[in-house]
């Protein structure tokens, strides 16, 4: 394989509230904790054993924005995006954060004001059924081969 993939995949429940910094010239960025859970039972012991891992999550723009309306703590959530990793000097002290750079963002379940919009930063996709001309159904495009 010539080229590499930086993609990631999370279903989870945001920790916090998002946390919103304005910049000059409009840009914005929201940040907020994401926690994914896996329970799986012990062999050993037979008993059931769960594991959270916490994910921090980077939103822009517009994005953040809307997050920031509808979204709070405990609420459910759909995103893909990529890995960033950034590392900063404090006091003598070098300090490394791995963060989650949102690109596509779904609301699975929200706290707040039900007329959230489900999708956000999605291309929209032409709905053939909503164009004006009848389709014509043939019965015999329903065959398997």
């Amino acid at each position: 394989m010539a080229g590499t993939v930086n993609k990631v995949i999370l279903i989870g429940h945001l920790g916090d509230d998002v946390k919103m910094h304005y910049f000059e010239g409009g840009n914005s960025i929201g940040r907020f904790s994401l926690a994914t859970n896996e329970t799986f039972t012990s062999k050993e012991t037979g008993e059931r054993i769960s594991n959270t891992e916490w994910h921090n999550v980077v939103v822009r723009n517009k994005m953040a924005e809307i997050c920031e309306k509808y979204l709070s703590k405990g609420d459910k959530i759909y995103c893909e995006g990529r890995i960033k990793s950034r590392k900063w000097e404090q006091d003598g002290t070098t300090h490394y954060m791995t963060e989650i750079h949102v690109r596509d963002l779904t609301f699975l379940s929200t706290k707040k004001d039900t007329s959230a919009p489900a999708e956000i930063a999605k291309k929209p996709t032409p709905n053939p059924s909503a164009s004006s001309a009848p389709v014509k159904k043939d019965d015999a495009d329903d065959l398997p081969f």
